[in-house]
């Protein structure tokens, strides 16, 4: 794990932290998005008795890299991400892949991975000309979202910066990611 980030007000950045607390069936301990129904604004407004399955938001340090390519300077937390790791195909994952962080052998907090992040025009505040370079389209035109992935905590505990993630893929056949 490279950074660790919570923020208990609404705002599209979330500062990083010495560590967080993850909450089993809540989410994040002290961010505005921690609960057993939704959070996000747009999905309150929606339906408020939704199940929250965007507890933690979890991204790749590699998107930073990519993004520094296209000119566009990044760092942990500031879109809005829980957990920054790197070295793990998070937009890989097939749904109900557990992520578990710490110990591989001892206590250790897990989070079970629910889908994709659906990028909104927030990205574009933040950096004008950002949301097409997370979100945009292959050669077959099928939408391709990079903003990391969410997931809800199955097991809680402190994780921090430089815990290592261990990944455990659900029994076959897998189902894809898609947007949550």
């Amino acid at each position: 794990m490279v950074a660790v980030s919570s923020n208990g007000e609404y705002s599209f950045t979330k500062p990083n932290r010495e560590g967080i607390r993850l909450l089993e069936g809540l989410g994040v301990e002290g961010d505005v998005h921690a609960g057993v129904t939704v959070k996000h604004r747009s999905r309150v407004a929606q339906d408020p008795t939704q199940p929250n399955l965007r507890q933690v938001h979890l991204m790749h340090a590699e998107l930073f890299e990519e993004l520094a390519e296209a000119g566009f300077t990044v760092e942990p937390g500031q879109l809005g991400e829980n957990v920054t790791t790197r070295g793990v195909d998070l937009l890989g994952l097939p749904v109900g892949a557990l992520l578990r962080f710490g110990d591989a052998d001892g206590d250790a907090a897990v989070v079970e991975v629910t889908g994709l992040r659906n990028p909104c025009a927030q990205i574009d505040n933040f950096r004008h000309g950002l949301l097409k370079q997370v979100v945009g389209r292959d050669e077959s035109g099928a939408v391709v979202r990079k903003a990391g992935i969410m997931g809800v905590v199955r097991s809680g505990g402190e994780i921090r910066p430089g815990d290592g993630v261990t990944v455990t893929l659900p029994p076959e056949p897998h189902r894809p990611l898609d947007r949550v």
